[in-house]
């Protein structure tokens, strides 16, 4: 067990973070969502949202693909798309059960955004609200996969 991370139980120990602060490595780099299907995925994320594939590989080892995706300007963080073959079912649990709650996406014009996810038949889960008097619209859709998504109007 390298750094205090455990294959089995998927999570780093305190070990692992007490040596990541001592060397002042703690950037947050990604974050990563399982996909039924690379393909698709890829095209909804970099024709919907506007993301720019980065680069996309094989993992051998546990017989998986992975695409790490940015927005086109290459400032925020990445996200990870990947794809366990061998992964027997697909399912997103109902929404109480979710562990992963959702993604976040600034768009500028929240009408233009809904109408065009609408057009392509994107599940639009909740549609356009402000967040209090002073706060910005926000909406939430759903990938491929039933990940939840939320556009945020500033």
């Amino acid at each position: 067990m390298k750094y205090g991370y455990s294959k089995n139980k998927g999570v780093i120990t305190n070990a692992a973070f007490v040596k990541i602060r001592k060397y002042g490595e703690k950037v947050f780099v990604h974050a990563s969502i399982r996909i039924s299907n690379m393909e698709k995925s890829i095209d909804f994320y970099t024709r919907l949202l506007g993301l720019k594939l980065l680069s996309r590989r094989e993992i051998k080892q546990n017989n998986a693909e992975i695409a790490f995706l940015q927005d086109a300007e290459g400032k925020g963080c990445t996200l990870e798309l990947t794809f366990y073959r061998n992964q027997k079912s697909f399912c997103q649990p109902e929404y109480e059960k979710r562990l992963f709650d959702h993604l976040g996406f600034e768009v500028s014009d929240m009408g233009k955004a809904i109408a065009v996810l609408r057009k392509e038949n994107v599940t639009i889960t909740d549609e356009p609200f402000k967040l209090g008097s002073n706060g910005p619209v926000i909406a939430f859709v759903e990938d491929p996969d039933g990940t939840l998504i939320e556009l945020i109007e500033r």
